[in-house]
């Protein structure tokens, strides 16, 4: 059971998949991520480095100056790339509908990211959607009963 929609190579807050499981209409949307902390205050070893007990640590060996200038000019480039908003942090949020009714419009989620990423093609948003499709699932399912029990209480107190 997969999400047959594939998101964008690029993608914009609010974009959205959907497919059809078992009965349920399922929509994955992309929300901005409300955490403002830039890359490197989110990622330990974001920035590379040549001390080994550094958590940038790029490894001994040979060429280690040449990797090193490499790893660093990249992630400058990245960092710039998110101040000029060209990526951002997002988080995909799953909502599930029976016949047009929303059951959770926030059925499952993960925030933290990246969406735009400098030479990604956004195809980690659809794994993300996916890996959560059965917690969505799971949530649909606990709403119809729900729904039916109350239902019944009713219809017996009547």
């Amino acid at each position: 059971m997969t999400l047959t929609e594939r998101f964008q190579a690029f993608v914009c807050e609010g974009d959205s998949i959907t497919c059809e499981v078992a009965g349920f209409e399922i929509t994955a949307r992309i929300v901005r991520d409300d955490c403002g902390d830039a890359p490197d205050e989110r990622q330990d070893g974001f920035w590379p480095s040549l001390y080994k007990d550094s958590a940038g640590f790029i490894g001994a060996g040979p060429n280690h100056r040449a990797r090193f200038d490499a790893a660093q000019a990249r992630a400058e480039a990245i960092m710039e790339a998110w101040r000029k908003d060209e990526w951002f942090y997002c988080g995909i949020v799953l909502s599930i509908a029976r016949e047009g009714i929303v059951l959770d419009a926030h059925a499952a989620s993960l925030l933290g990211i990246e969406a735009n990423y400098p030479d990604s093609a956004n195809s980690h948003l659809d794994s993300v959607a996916n890996e959560l499709l059965p917690e969505a699932l799971d949530t649909g399912r606990a709403a119809i009963q729900r729904l039916c029990t109350a239902v019944t209480t009713d219809e017996a107190r009547a």
